[in-house]
């Protein structure tokens, strides 16, 4: 990437412009007319700071990754990012620094809220949403957290060790879907270490993967003081610096070219991409922003991001229904999360206010007890006394809905939780209610998974709002009064408990790394595979309507492809919405892979008996996996079983396809194992041919196939010494050269 301003400027003004002017700025030079482009922290709502200290310019808080992952519908995200782009704009911010595509590793990451999924699918498509919606209207974006970053513990220097094939097949993908999908401004080089190096002077990561495999033309950023020596990853293909270092980031950039460790032309393609940030910025928009549509806007995507995990009937509420309100988040509500990603609200909707508006229209009667603090440990006293409270009230009416959940202190950037538990306030709370109410409702608002064990057996229905935003308490009255029908689904698993998890033994680390044993088998990878039920698996959610799919088609496409296409039925009394995923299991090739991994996904609306017929186009990379010997995607010759799940846990329908694939025999020396020769698709039956015409005073035992069981791990090479001339040399070197050709 050239620019023409760069062959004008100075290696001054060109070294100055590889780091930030200030806290939030780019430099300018104004001589040339280039100017200064500002940056602020996203992802769901502008958060406007002139000093770093400040908390920044009202705006609207939309829902956070968290929840817009449950909603499975790119749309929603799409939506988010156009009018945090519009706000923006009006505040002359040239960039919004997020999504956050991130997996979610483990439940106890404290950041968790600003990410989608577990899963990689669900979290580029989402991603990539996110990202054409902001820059649609002509606000830069950052994808970020460049990567492997899934932990706050030891965040400025975890070293995420963890091999190649988990890396591209899980923690890169994401990541990788928005750059070539979406084309973003800018991603955002992560504070941790992988596999020993830092992500911010990753030569192979920046390099070689994001811009040689992926054809990435934007600007790297570090994240904010993630970089330790800036000559290094200006060298490795890290472009702007932030914050700003006072000019120390500059001069050590200067000494590098000028004693030749640092090649001028490597300094150019950095300005250069720096320079493109500000010429694909718009202009500011002085116009006002209708903070109340979006306010709206917030309102009507939360409610498509709740989920609802059980009920019995008890929801919708009906007509003229007592109903006792309990739990202090029903009027201090926790809508986000904490730390870079807060925004200053506009407008935040407190739930109780929300439920008494809709209640006084339908003749219900709306008590209310706050039932615990908001403090880490209040006294016994005091947390009685308030249970008693509820207790009274909930008894009294005929539903009591609870509103639980963590608040700010129980997860936030900067540390990582060390339970899914609710605060025992709160359990103690729901046991109680639910033991004294005729029916009891809990709805949850958190950013991390919460387990609930103690007390999930004893409600008639819960509702996960996860941190929906500002318009989140209008959005549950909606959701639990049936003006909107829930039809979120979970983009994380609820395990049964923490220790069920993949990465229980492996987190957050020790000593400076942390090892990603469970390799792929991330969430309901593992859940699946380990045969570990989930209380609420992912895909999970449930509707006041039913639905059905039937007319599963699955047809190859060429040697690695196929189409598939189902038929999807709404079966109940009421309009709502499906989300149909689409899994892929198979045993083929060489790799353990997991029982099922999520391969495509529509979000569709169906009125009552309304039937529609989707169509998925399953490419190559939907059944391959990474191949560490080849370093690349193969997809394995055999049978794949396409399914058609209501979640990771629950298969509907399912189909077999049998696919050619690749040539996947690797080329044979005598270092490979007798296995692998014995098992070639072409030399394996010479090889056993040959071996079975020896005669039997030779001295070599009857080739059966526990021998081979038993030898098949030794090199070839050691089976030729054993046997001398039985497997002559210029035979095998024959054998060893076809398969070099073939591979």
């Amino acid at each position: 990437m050239t620019h023409p301003v760069v062959s004008e400027m100075t290696a001054e003004e060109k070294a100055h412009l590889l780091s930030g002017r200030d806290f939030w700025s780019t430099h300018s030079v104004e001589r040339l007319g280039i100017t200064s482009v500002t940056m602020t922290d996203g992802p769901h709502g502008v958060r406007l700071q002139r000093r770093s200290d400040e908390s920044g310019t009202p705006a609207t808080c939309f829902p956070l990754a968290a929840a817009v992952g449950a909603s499975w519908d790119p749309a929603v995200a799409r939506a988010i990012g156009a009018a945090i782009a519009i706000e923006a704009r009006a505040q002359g911010v040239g960039i919004v620094l997020g999504p956050g595509v991130n997996i979610k590793r483990s439940p106890l990451c404290g950041r968790n809220f600003e990410y989608y999924s577990e899963d990689p699918l669900l979290s580029g498509v989402l991603g990539a949403a996110h990202v054409e919606g902001q820059q649609a209207e002509g606000v830069g974006a950052s994808v970020k957290h460049f990567a492997a970053n899934n932990q706050e513990t030891d965040r400025m220097q975890i070293s995420a060790d963890v091999d190649e094939r988990t890396l591209r097949e899980i923690y890169l993908p994401a990541f990788e879907r928005v750059v070539t999908e979406s084309a973003p401004a800018t991603v955002m080089a992560a504070y941790n270490r992988i596999n020993g190096t830092p992500a911010s002077a990753n030569t192979w990561l920046l390099t070689d993967v994001l811009r040689g495999e992926w054809g990435f033309r934007g600007a790297v950023v570090s994240d904010w003081g993630a970089v330790a020596d800036p000559v290094a990853s200006v060298r490795a293909g890290l472009d702007l610096q932030m914050p700003g270092t006072g000019g120390r980031s500059a001069r050590l950039i200067l000494d590098a070219l000028a004693d030749g460790s640092l090649d001028e032309t490597v300094v150019d393609r950095a300005a250069a991409r720096v320079l493109e940030l500000g010429r694909g910025a718009a202009e500011m928009d002085d116009r006002d922003v209708d903070f109340a549509a979006h306010h709206a806007l917030a309102r009507t995507l939360a409610s498509e991001c709740a989920v609802l995990l059980t009920n019995d009937g008890t929801l919708p509420l009906h007509q003229g229904t007592r109903i006792a309100v309990i739990g202090e988040f029903a009027r201090t509500p926790r809508f986000q999360g904490s730390g870079s990603s807060r925004v200053a609200a506009v407008d935040v909707d407190e739930p109780l206010a929300c439920l008494c508006e809709l209640a006084s229209m339908r003749d219900c009667d709306v008590t209310f007890a706050p039932g615990f603090t908001l403090d880490d440990a209040p006294s016994t006293e005091a947390a009685t006394a308030l249970r008693a409270e509820a207790v009274a009230t909930a008894s009294a009416a005929e539903v009591a809905v609870i509103f639980a959940g963590l608040p700010d202190t129980a997860e936030s950037e900067g540390f990582d939780r060390s339970t899914t538990l609710l605060p025992e306030q709160q359990s103690a709370l729901i046991t109680a209610v639910a033991a004294a109410a005729p029916r009891t409702v809990v709805v949850l608002a958190h950013g991390g998974v919460v387990t609930m064990e103690e007390w999930h057996d004893d409600v008639h229905a819960v509702l996960d709002v996860s941190l929906a935003g500002e318009a989140a308490g209008g959005a549950v009255a909606d959701l639990l009064f049936g003006v909107a029908n829930p039809s979120g689904r979970l983009a994380e698993t609820i395990p049964v408990r923490l220790s069920d998890t993949p990465s229980y033994t492996n987190f957050p680390g020790e000593q400076g790394h942390v090892r990603y044993g469970e390799g792929v088998m991330v969430g309901y990878r593992w859940h699946e595979t380990a045969e570990r039920p989930a209380r609420h698996p992912f895909g999970h959610g449930l509707s006041y309507t039913t639905f059905g799919v039937d007319d599963l088609t699955v047809t190859a496409v060429g040697d690695d492809s196929a189409t598939v296409t189902v038929t999807v039925r709404n079966t109940g009394r009421l309009a709502g919405s499906e989300v149909v995923q689409i899994y892929v299991s198979t045993t083929a090739g060489p790799v353990r892979r997991p029982v099922r991994e999520l391969r495509s996904f529509t979000k569709i609306r169906l009125e009552p008996g309304e039937s529609h017929r989707v169509e998925f186009s399953l490419s190559r990379r939907a059944f391959a996996y990474w191949d560490i010997r080849r370093h690349g995607w193969v997809v394995a010759p055999g049978d794949y079983t396409v399914q058609v799940c209501r979640d990771a846990a629950t298969v509907l329908t399912d189909q077999v396809v049998t696919l050619t694939g690749d040539h996947t025999a690797a080329a044979l020396t005598l270092q490979s194992t007798v296995e692998t020769w014995t098992t070639h698709p072409q030399i394996g039956p010479e090889l056993l041919e040959l071996l079975a015409q020896v005669p039997p005073d030779r001295g070599l035992p009857e080739i059966t196939p526990e021998l081979l069981r038993m030898v098949g791990s030794m090199p070839m090479q050691k089976i030729v010494d054993m046997l001398g001339d039985v497997l002559p040399a210029p035979v095998l070197d024959e054998m060893m050269t076809r398969t070099e050709t073939e591979a």
